[in-house]
């Protein structure tokens, strides 16, 4: 009690306890003026206590008197304020346990007086309830009176009252019974003797009992005389009591605490003496009843029985039987007798309803059974009880059925059975479905010659829950449901049987673990599920005996009863449930019997169940003697003979299946019931589960099963099970949905019956194969001569015995295969299938089991089971052969890896399938073959590799299946890559094998005969692997060719490094030339014919739609994988004796695939000649063997085809030609496997190369669309192989080659594009990119440019030759090249491409001018470096570069791009700066007289060009084109005229008059007026005339001849200005107000900018060299100036004012009178401009 002693709860007790004498104080203060001041002493009392004392608890406890006598005085007052505070206040002290026992005493009495004064009634109780369970102070009267006051209130007037007092009293009754238990508890260790007993344990004396047990003891004495209607001993002052009530508590008090009437002797006395009479005293009324006996036939008035004490008595007799029967067993004989009377007819419903309840309540317990059986059954002259028991229950269950109830008369609607699928639907609509709204409802029921039982849901399986002994509150009897009493008499024999057989079961299986005695009882599976542990007794086998036959007394005893009673029910049910509770019953009863071997009563529930199984009536003699003999006796129960039911025919079951029965003559139908299925499942269960205790009754199972699988249908599936199958003939066999769901779980049931057969001995074993192989004779010839489908249960069973004794196979398997080759060469095939699946399934089931010894060691076992398998061979119908290859299979998934000597055979079985056997047995053959390759090469012993790769290859060329074919290429590299990885392991043991074969063949003395024989076994075996390759290289169809190919070469690639040196030479000239020369010459000779589809749907990409195409591909793929072999394999090839042969014979197979004409073998040609060069650098043996050859060139270029994405992006430059040039220099010379190289290798590759080019870029004869014209890719890639080809021969190259190289390059650069591939490989016309075949191109010179470079003096003289190519090449950019007689569209000017692009002409030029450009840089580049070289001078170089650029310079803005003639005037700038020095250097040798003519007209058509600018050009534009012009003229003043003494006059004459030109050059008429002024040059006026001044009047003019040209040039040009200011002047004076024209202003102000511009430059000069001619016509101009004074523009004004100002130098003082007036007017002048 922590709760209510801790301090806390002690401090908050104390000041509640004050708390309460405060209230009571003031409560009483006016009315009570004795009780406030007990109340007010209380409170110093209480105070005292706690200052005092330590425990206050206790001391608390022993005033307790005191304290409460204050609270005791309050409720005297009977004022109910009062008292419910004094009440409260109590029970508060109550529950912290400080109410002493006197104290207690004081309570009872002041609520005795309260209880009669009927105050606080519900208080009262409550404050009894708490006195009596806090504590146990109360004892004897004390305690006798409380519980007296409960049942005192339980008969008051007030409902609520009396409930909650009724509820008290049981509580209070169970508190005094606790007390007990609790007090046996605590002296349990102290009373171990117990007191003696003097002899009479009659006595009443209870002097003996501890306090509580007395309490107890006086009570239940109390009860019983209540009960009996007599004055009680010890509850004195009992008014009134019910004897229902007294019942009930007598019950609880028997039900809850049995332990206390079990160990105190005074107890079980009053239960003998007291309540056992009273018992049965009270139940004469039911016993003496009879309904419907009439009166008068006794002479005393029968008394009625009364239900609710019946019921009540009823329970208290169930408690009896289940806790003291041990006790009471003559008591229990009368009262079992009486249950079992009152289940009679003429009994109430409702009293025989209570009677089933409370048998069902023994008949849960089995342990209970067994004692009845034990202490009646088995003694000799006493009633057979549980016999009775048994019996009872049967003839209740037909009296139901033989005597209908009252309800039941008026109407017995049959209902039918609900369908094993609960789909009402489809249930055989017969009178006895109530149709409710269209649907049919179906009720569980028993139905027996017209009468119908419902079966209601009672209760639990195993519990007896029940319903009307529960039912206390009712004092009429209730109606009975109907069926509810055949319900609870169901669920009782139910439980019977379950409880009876799982204990003996137990016991049974307990003994035999214990002594395992008998043969039988070891070979017998365990039943673990029913075993129960039980303990073992140390004198085991005399306990057995005993245990022996009280089981076989109690199924003795019942099994008559209970079968007759289940195979009436099992007749009448028509619920799937029931019938399963039934059969299940019976089905333990048989196995049960077996196990006892007690034939007799096993077989007849065996027959019983067979007879369910079948149709009624069932012609099956075995069944109907059994049952002959059994129906023969009849049983007597209870007097009354009842018959053995036999099955009646008219039950409405629902039939689920229609069959015919098995016999020679055709009969007709026979019909299955949901419930005859049930009853088979049963039928398996007992023989699976219960087989060995079967011994006769097989042959009885065996047929009925046999019978059953035939008119069900059921075929044999994998492994012998039977399995739903098709009826043959006919609509014989019909089965619903319902039967349907079932048939998988029959047909599993069935399978275990025949695995229990693993436990026979194997003399049964023997007779049970032999019996099978004669019932399988038996419908072989049924089967012979007809169609009829023939009963495989035989085979199926034989089977499914021979796999479940593998452990011994040995003795069986030749009489099982024998019989099984048999049945396979049977004629019907359904048979001979059947056999073929059982013999396979043993073999593979007989190779995968763990024999002892293992199989690895017992060789003479494995033949023995492959044995049958070689023997199928010899039997010629193809669906044996499919069984045949698919048990191949399956041994080599499960046993593939320990077969040993067996693979040969394995092999062959899978070689010796045709062609022409058809696809399916080629495909089963070929998937073993993948899991041999897959899974077992690392198996089998070496020497049948070969076989294997033979097998695969042959697959290979099998033309059934293309996919077969592919996949056993796939196998061949599977294969090689097994042999490389195994490589040592096989070479050893190939080795070791080939010396025993030589040995042989010596003795015999005959050659060894072996393909590819030379070279070594291991090496053979790689040759052959090449050789099937190879042939199915050339396979017909393209996919195989491809996949071969590919395999093939990746073979080599990959594991070629396993070879010896010398088979090299077999594998290069027998395998790869062989393959290549059949490959060649198919596809020069393969059709052209288009193929419209791929055979099914699938299309064919347009790409391969011809044979002619399909083999090009072949040819890439093999060529391709040829040259990467000689590249990759290079360093293995050179040694051998003849690889300059064989480099030709490669070299010639490129050649002629890069001239054939197609597009794809070309490029790929070339492909495989940059791998043959080496250009990419050979990985060793780690190259992966799939990837196919990579073209590494490094120059960045897209060879192959190019996608639509790329549209010119790939093409873009990434680094300078220069740097990528770079690569291949010595500073990183490309790798070589082997460092001897071999010259004339390289030359003849040159050679090819040189063939190859000049036949594929040599312009066509004709045109027409046929034409075969080069691709980009392919020329591109040509173009590329030079670069590398070219540092293996450079040391040879001669001038000669160059001059081919130039042809070459000259023609592939030609090659126009067709206009379909035009959008991908022209640029967009934005970007100005060359194509990478341009690039190639420019790379080819550029290497060659560099090797001259540091190459020695003789190869220097190449320089002009490569110029002059380069040259060529410029002048593509306003003259592209023409391709033979072929028309083509060019792509000129980037303002015309749109509408050219898509011009619908077959080919299309490319755009040359990014080309021409960039090879113009180089020419500037190359010509910076080599300009002073002997050789570029001699071959006038120089002059070529300017008559080239005079072209773009002349055409300037008519050429087809405007950024060609910029570049050509900037790279003429470039190359004169450089040039010119060298040309003057050389002027006296005359080499360089032929170029200034060039040199001046090239100028001369530049700055004076004849094409006009286009309309759009802006102002800007022509501003910086202006530039460009002013930059020549620079160009001519600072490199050409200073140096006039040493350049030809004729030339400075041109130059001089040329400038002359520029300067008086006017404007252009075309222009808009507004435009004048800027498109005039002005600029470029200025630099000329400043120009020509600077040169005319430099101090260095030596020769007479150029000052004239000079003063020419100024006379001409001042005269000029004259005109134009004379003109102006008139216009102005004409016009008036009106402006002149733009265009004359523009002049005007530009010949006074000339004007002023003179006099500077006059200025400048020396006087000396300014002829006085000259000044004369300056001064000259003056006055004409002054008259333009009074022109109106300002714009004349200010360019005027610049003009007159420099004037002021030639004004002197007067020297005559006529300078003078002159002078005078200048001024004047002067002064009005200011």
């Amino acid at each position: 009690m922590s709760g209510t002693s801790s301090p806390e709860a002690v401090k908050k007790l104390l000041e509640n306890m004050q708390g309460d004498l405060r209230g009571l104080s003031l409560e009483c203060r006016k009315k009570f003026p004795p009780v406030k001041e007990a109340a007010e002493s209380g409170i110093i009392k209480v105070k005292t206590i706690a200052a005092r004392n330590t425990d206050i608890l206790a001391a608390l406890k022993e005033n307790s008197s005191e304290v409460v006598q204050p609270f005791l005085m309050g409720c005297g007052t009977k004022e109910p304020k009062i008292t419910q505070l004094c009440l409260a206040a109590i029970q508060r002290l109550m529950s912290h346990e400080v109410v002493s026992e006197a104290a207690a005493g004081n309570i009872i009495n002041m609520l005795w007086q309260l209880m009669e004064n009927s105050l606080e009634e519900l208080k009262l109780l409550q404050t009894v309830l708490v006195l009596l369970t806090t504590n146990t102070v109360v004892h004897d009267e004390a305690l006798s009176k409380a519980i007296v006051l409960c049942f005192r209130l339980h008969f008051t007037k007030d409902n609520i009252t009396n409930n909650t007092a009724a509820a008290t009293v049981r509580q209070v009754v169970t508190v005094v019974f606790e007390r007990v238990v609790a007090e046996d508890e605590r002296y349990k260790d102290t009373i171990d003797q117990p007191v003696a007993v003097q002899g009479n344990s009659n006595r009443r004396s209870v002097s003996t009992l501890k306090p509580c047990a007395k309490d107890a003891y006086m009570l239940f004495q109390d009860l019983c005389q209540l009960v009996n209607a007599d004055a009680p001993y010890w509850l004195v002052g009992m008014t009134e009591m019910t004897r229902t009530f007294g019942l009930e508590l007598l019950e609880s008090v028997l039900n809850d605490f049995p332990q206390v009437f079990l160990q105190h002797q005074e107890f079980s006395f009053l239960l003998k003496e007291r309540v056992c009479p009273l018992v049965i005293k009270l139940f004469s009324p039911n016993i003496k009843f009879r309904q419907g006996s009439s009166t008068s036939s006794s002479p005393a008035p029968v008394e009625k029985p009364y239900f609710p004490i019946c019921m009540r008595l009823l329970r208290v007799v169930s408690v009896l039987i289940k806790q003291f029967y041990s006790l009471l067993v003559t008591e229990c004989e009368i009262f079992l007798s009486l249950l079992v009377k009152f289940l009679d007819a003429d009994k109430p419903q409702w009293l025989r309803a209570v009677a089933v309840e409370s048998i069902h309540r023994l008949c849960v317990q089995p342990q209970l059974l067994r004692s009845f059986c034990q202490s009646y059954d088995m003694k000799q002259h006493s009633t057979k009880v549980f016999r009775d028991i048994v019996n009872a229950l049967g003839s209740f269950i037909q009296s139901l059925f033989l005597v209908p109830s009252t309800g039941n008369t008026s109407a017995t609607p049959n209902q039918t059975g609900s369908n094993a699928s609960g789909n009402a639907g489809s249930a055989q609509t017969s009178p006895g479905v109530l149709g409710i709204g269209g649907g049919a409802t179906v009720l569980p029921a028993f139905e027996y010659r017209g009468t119908w039982i419902p079966i209601l849901n009672v209760t639990v399986q195993g519990s007896a829950k029940a319903t009307y002994l529960e039912m206390l509150d009712k004092v009429e009897p209730p109606t009975i449901p109907e069926g509810y009493a055949m319900s609870v008499a169901f669920h009782c024999l139910l439980d019977l049987v379950r409880g009876i057989t799982t204990m003996i079961e137990g016991e049974l299986g307990e003994a035999e673990t214990v002594s395992q005695t008998t043969a039988e009882t070891t070979s017998l599976p365990a039943q673990s599920s029913e075993q129960q542990d039980l303990q073992s007794v140390s004198d085991q086998s005399e306990k057995e005996l005993v245990s022996r036959a009280v089981w076989e007394e109690m199924v003795n005893a019942c099994w008559c009863g209970l079968l007759a009673a289940l195979s009436l029910l099992l007749d009448a049910s028509t619920d799937e449930a029931a019938t399963e509770n039934i059969l299940k019953a019976e089905l333990t009863m048989a196995a049960l019997c077996g196990r006892l071997g007690l034939v007799t009563s096993r077989d007849a529930f065996i027959t019983a169940i067979c007879k369910g199984s079948l149709p009624p009536h069932y012609a099956l003699t075995v069944l109907n003697s059994t049952t002959a003999a059994l129906s023969s006796k009849s049983y007597s129960i209870q007097g009354q003979n009842v018959q053995m039911i036999s099955p009646s025919s008219e039950s409405h079951q629902q039939v689920v299946a229609v069959g015919q029965p098995l016999a020679l003559q055709p009969q007709g139908t026979v019909m299955l019931t949901s419930k005859n299925i049930q009853c088979m499942r049963t039928l398996l269960n007992l023989a699976h589960c219960h087989g060995a205790v079967l011994g006769t009754s097989w042959q009885l199972v065996l047929a009925t099963l046999q019978h059953l699988v035939w008119i069900l249908g059921l075929k044999p599936g994998v492994g012998g099970a039977l399995k739903p199958g098709r009826a043959v003939e006919g609509p014989s066999t019909v089965l619903t949905t319902a039967v349907m769901t079932d048939l998988p779980v029959i047909s599993n049931i069935l399978s275990r019956l025949f695995e229990s057969s693993q436990y026979l001995d194997d003399v049964s074993l023997h007779h049970l194969i032999n019996a099978l192989c004669s019932l399988s004779l038996e419908a072989m010839d049924m089967a012979y001569g007809n169609n009829k489908e023939p009963s495989l249960f035989a085979v199926a069973k034989l089977l499914e015995t021979g796999l479940v004794n593998m452990h011994r196979i040995e003795i069986l398997w030749r009489p099982l295969t024998g019989h099984l080759l048999e049945v396979c060469q049977h004629p019907n095939s359904r048979m001979r299938e059947w056999g073929a699946e059982a013999l396979t399934s043993l073999i593979k089931a007989g190779l995968t089991f763990s024999h002892d010894p293992p199989l690895s060691q017992n060789q003479r076992l494995q033949l023995l089971l492959l044995n049958p398998l070689k023997e199928l061979s010899n039997i010629s119908h193809p669906d044996i052969r499919i069984k045949q290859l698919e048990c191949v299979l399956q041994i080599l998934q499960s046993q593939g890896d320990s077969l040993g000597p067996g693979w040969p055979l394995v092999l062959g079985v899978m070689g010796a399938i045709r062609s022409d056997q058809g696809e399916s047995l080629i495909r089963t053959a070929f998937q073993c073959l993948q899991l041999v390759v897959t899974d077992f090469l690392p198996t089998m012993p070496c020497t049948c590799l070969q076989i294997v790769v033979e097998v695969a290859g042959s697959f290979g060329l099998h033309n059934q299946e293309l996919n077969i074919s592919l996949t056993s290429i796939g196998l061949l590299w599977n294969i090689s890559d097994y042999f490389f990885q195994r490589g040592e392991i096989i070479e050893k043991e190939l080795n070791k094998e080939e010396a025993v074969l030589q040995k042989q063949a010596e003795e015999k003395g005959v050659m060894l005969n072996r393909p590819f024989h030379p070279a070594s076994p291991f090496d053979c075996l790689w040759l052959c692997l090449y050789a099937k390759l190879g042939e199915l290289c050339v396979d017909p169809r393209p996919a195989v060719r491809k996949s071969a190919g590919q395999t093939l070469f990746s073979t080599i690639g990959a594991h070629g490094t396993l070879l010896q040196h010398s088979t090299w030479h077999t594998v290069i000239w027998k395998v790869l030339f062989h393959l290549l020369d059949r490959v060649r010459e198919s596809s020069t000779t393969a059709d052209k014919e288009k193929i419209e589809s791929g055979g099914g749907n699938i299309l064919i990409h347009h790409s391969r739609d011809t044979a002619e195409k399909q083999w090009a591909e072949t040819w890439v793929l093999t060529l391709a994988g040829v040259a990467r072999i000689f590249n990759t394999r290079r360093y293995l090839l050179q040694p051998l004796g003849d690889f300059s042969q064989a480099w030709d014979v490669l070299l010639d197979h490129i050649q002629s695939a890069a001239l054939s004409k197609n597009n794809e073998v070309s490029l790929a040609a070339l492909k495989s000649f940059q791998e043959i060069l080496q250009i990419v650098s050979p990985v060793r043996d780690s190259e992966k063997p799939d990837t196919p050859p990579a073209i590494n060139v490094s120059v960045p270029v897209v060879v192959g085809t190019t996608t639509a994405t790329s549209l010119g992006r790939s093409f873009m430059r990434t680094d300078s030609i220069g740097e990528r040039i770079g690569r291949y220099n010595g500073s990183e010379p490309p790798v070589i496997t082997d460092e001897i190289e071999d010259l004339n290798l390289w030359w003849a590759a040159w050679n090819s190369w040189y063939r190859i080019g000049s036949e594929s870029t040599r312009p066509p004869v004709t045109c027409d669309k046929l034409t075969f014209i080069p691709s980009q890719p392919f020329l591109t890639a040509l173009i590329q192989i030079f670069p590398a080809l070219y540092q293996h021969i450079k040391t040879g190259f001669s001038m000669d080659d160059l001059q081919k190289l130039g042809v070459i390059l000259h023609g592939a650069v030609s090659v126009p594009i067709s206009s379909d591939a035009s959008p991908f490989i022209l640029p967009s016309y934005t970007e100005a990119v060359l194509t990478s075949l341009q690039e190639a191109v420019l790379t080819a010179l550029d290497v060659l440019q560099k090797a001259i470079c540091v190459g020695s003096e003789s190869m220097q003289i190449m320089y002009p030759a490569i110029f002059d190519q380069l040259l060529a090449f410029v002048e593509f950019s306003c003259k592209p090249p023409q391709y033979g007689q072929l028309e083509t569209k060019h792509i000129a000017n980037a303002k015309y491409n749109q509408i050219q692009l898509f011009a619908p002409a077959e080919w299309v030029a490319l755009n040359y001018v990014p080309f021409a450009e960039r090879s113009l840089e180089v020419v500037v580049d190359l010509y910076q470096k080599t300009a002073c070289h002997k050789a570029v001078v001699t071959e006038k170089v120089l002059q070529n570069i300017i008559k080239t650029l005079r072209i773009p310079l002349s055409l300037k803005y008519s050429c087809p791009s405007e950024s060609t003639w910029k570049l050509a005037v900037s790279s003429l700038l470039k190359v004169l700066s450089i040039g010119l020095p060298v040309a003057r250097q050389h002027a006296s040798s005359g080499k360089f007289d032929s170029m200034w003519p060039e040199l001046a007209n090239t100028f001369e058509d530049f700055l004076f060009t004849k094409s006009t600018p286009p309309d759009n050009l802006s102002i800007q534009e022509f501003q910086k084109n202006e530039s460009i012009d002013v930059e020549v003229v620079q160009l001519i003043s600072t490199e050409i005229l200073p140096y006039a003494n040493f350049i030809p006059k004729e030339f400075v004459g041109q130059i001089m008059t040329m400038l002359n030109k520029g300067s008086i050059h006017s404007q252009s008429s075309s222009f808009t007026e507004a435009e004048i002024d800027i498109r005039m040059r002005e600029e470029f006026s200025k630099v000329c005339f400043e120009t020509l001044l600077q040169f005319s009047f430099s101090n260095k003019v030596t020769t007479p001849q150029e000052g004239y040209i000079s003063r020419m040039a100024l006379s001409v040009l001042l005269k000029r200005s004259q005109d134009v200011l004379h003109r102006y002047i008139e216009d102005e004076r004409l016009s008036g107000k009106c402006p002149l024209p733009r265009q004359q202003v523009t002049e005007i102000i530009f010949v006074l900018k000339a004007v002023s511009t003179l006099i500077d430059s006059l200025k400048k000069t020396q006087p000396e060299n300014v002829d006085a001619n000259t000044w004369a016509q300056v001064i000259a101009l003056y006055p004409t100036l002054v008259e333009c004074i009074t022109c109106s523009s300002s714009e004349v004004c200010s360019a005027l004012k610049e003009a007159l100002v420099p004037f002021k130098d030639f004004m002197h003082p007067p020297a005559s009178k006529e300078k003078d007036k002159g002078a005078s007017k200048l001024s004047i002048s002067l002064s009005c401009l200011r």
